[in-house]
């Protein structure tokens, strides 16, 4: 009796083991095959304070097809739920819950890009980099003054100091961090092209060169133009014109500006109206990027001394007031005013 006792618990405790060993072995396999996607790359978000269940819900959303009880069990048994990284993160097809969860658990992010516009303004930036959700936000209560101060920067105002460009980050990263990059961008950029520049320019340093490049920048978005218009407004400054150029007026207005220049706008004067002041604005007016800059040091020789946009992103040039009248007239007859030297 005892016998037959001890062999039906040795026969059910073999069975249980059997059935474990099984489930075991396909719960492993389960967790080594490729998970169900229905697209051929996968990209989603883990925020900050993100929990293993949340971020198995953001993987369903976005097309992983993983069970959500399996991935919160392999995520508290590997660790991943305690470690999990904020970021972007990319899925590609053939990812197991093995890998997926290792991958989390090594916070494998995507790096972030941040692309300064050129032609932007530094208010503009700011504004941008608070939006950006990756990284740190260690500025905000930073005055301009006070960022150019923590960044070690000998100028008084920020405008045109950062080079326009494309930056690559890891989450987190601090803006302040990001902005020492380009501020050590543009001033190498600078360096450069005021090392390289044309001869007997009217500059009295590099700054006044970097605002001739912002006011480019502003003017034209066409290659083709950049060097001429900078010669147009090179041969006004060498000849005492002023350079009569409607960017300036507009950032002169500020939150002024309705999105049309209007005459009397004209007739307003800041430091940046360049119909009523002579020479350069006191500061850039926008972020100028390396082909404004290379411009602005090396403008191509002409005889022009106005031009007028031709309503197609091209400017028409004239060497004399008449012709440039006869520009303004054709091209912008309903405009109520025009571009560089429209007028003496």
């Amino acid at each position: 009796m005892r016998v037959s006792r001890v062999l039906a618990w040795t026969l059910l405790l073999l069975v249980l083991v059997a059935a474990l060993a099984g489930t075991a072995t396909w719960c492993w396999r389960r967790y080594e095959s490729p998970l169900p996607m229905g697209v051929a790359r996968v990209e989603f978000r883990v925020s900050n304070g993100a929990t293993a269940r949340s971020v198995a819900r953001s993987l369903r959303a976005a097309g992983v097809q993983v069970n959500e009880l399996e991935f919160l069990a392999a995520a508290r048994a590997t660790g991943a739920s305690r470690h999990l990284r904020a970021g972007r993160y990319a899925v590609e097809p053939g990812v197991s819950l093995q890998a997926l969860v290792e991958m989390l658990k090594r916070g494998d992010v995507l790096r972030e890009r941040l692309t300064i516009i050129e032609g932007s303004t530094f208010r503009e930036l700011r504004r941008q980099l608070a939006d950006a959700p990756e990284l740190l936000h260690d500025t905000g209560a930073l005055s301009d003054s006070q960022l150019l101060h923590a960044l070690g920067a000998p100028q008084g105002n920020a405008e045109g100091l950062f080079a326009p460009d494309t930056y690559v980050f890891d989450p987190g990263s601090s803006e302040l961090e990001l902005l020492r990059r380009a501020y050590r961008v543009q001033a190498e950029r600078l360096d450069r092209a005021w090392t390289h520049r044309a001869p007997d320019l009217p500059y009295g340093d590099s700054y006044e060169a970097l605002i001739m490049a912002s006011i480019v920048e502003k003017e034209t978005g066409r290659p083709d133009e950049r060097r001429r218009v900078a010669g147009v407004f090179v041969n006004r400054r060498r000849r005492g014109m002023p350079l009569q150029t409607d960017p300036t007026v507009i950032y002169g207005l500020g939150d002024r500006f309705d999105g049309h220049l209007h005459h009397r706008d004209l007739q307003t004067d800041t430091p940046y109206n360049t119909y009523l002041r002579a020479g350069l604005p006191p500061t850039p007016i926008a972020l100028p990027g390396w082909a404004a800059i290379e411009a602005a040091l090396n403008p191509e020789p002409t005889p022009a001394l106005y031009f007028v946009a031709r309503g197609d992103g091209s400017s028409e040039f004239s060497k004399t007031l008449i012709e440039h009248n006869r520009a303004v007239e054709r091209y912008q007859r309903a405009a109520p005013s025009g571009p560089a030297g429209t007028s003496e």
